[in-house]
């Protein structure tokens, strides 16, 4: 399921620093370099606009953790600062995790992603509906009100095949070794397993968005 187990103690409705003024980070230790995060050896290239931090979730639908952080994790994007700006990654570390790669690129590409994202979650890990093959997505997005033909032609397009394709290049390039993760302005990685929370590794994306800042 995952190249390694994390031990997370994110729980839904957790409080999170949000960037504040008096960011969560600096009630505790500062975060160290190889302890709390990883600085990229290689910097990846980002998509966010000029003047902005990018900031990405690596998840897949199927992850357990990502489905216990996700709650969590909408409550912190909804209050990042303008300079920030947050995107989704889904992984595929097998062949297997490709269908639900397509899966989120077409509902973003249909502009989905804000109605049913969470409805993914729920159908897999609360309804228990296999979600995992294109056949078994056909179906449970035409029963969300979704026109299947329209999703099915986009789900095989060039289009969808790039963006999974730059997903997975992601995923590499960040050297994302479990979900669910984080990758700060291509230049720096954290994740629940360094951090023994995925809220503590949300402090921690404050701290680098913060240097980031700095360096600018």
């Amino acid at each position: 399921m995952q190249r390694r187990e994390f031990s997370l103690l994110a729980a839904t409705g957790a409080t999170v620093g949000l960037m504040s003024q008096t960011p969560a980070w600096a009630q505790k230790s500062t975060p160290q370099e190889g302890t709390d995060y990883l600085a990229l050896d290689r910097r990846v290239a980002v998509d966010a606009p000029a003047g902005k931090v990018e900031v990405i979730e690596f998840f897949w639908y199927s992850c357990p953790h990502c489905n216990a952080f996700e709650p969590t994790l909408d409550a912190w994007t909804k209050k990042l600062p303008a300079d920030v700006a947050f995107k989704r990654v889904p992984v595929a570390f097998r062949d297997d995790f490709v269908p639900q790669q397509r899966l989120y690129y077409v509902l973003e590409a249909m502009g989905k992603v804000d109605e049913l994202h969470k409805k993914v979650f729920h159908a897999v890990h609360t309804e228990k509906q296999p979600l995992a093959k294109e056949d078994a997505i056909l179906a449970w997005v035409e029963k969300q009100g979704v026109d299947k033909a329209k999703f099915q032609s986009l789900y095989g397009s060039f289009a969808i095949t790039a963006k999974a394709s730059r997903a997975t290049q992601l995923q590499q390039s960040y050297k994302v070794d479990g979900v669910p993760s984080l990758g700060v302005a291509g230049r720096f990685y954290t994740d629940g397993a360094m951090n023994k929370s995925m809220e503590r590794a949300l402090q921690v994306v404050e701290y680098l968005v913060a240097e980031v800042r700095k360096s600018r």
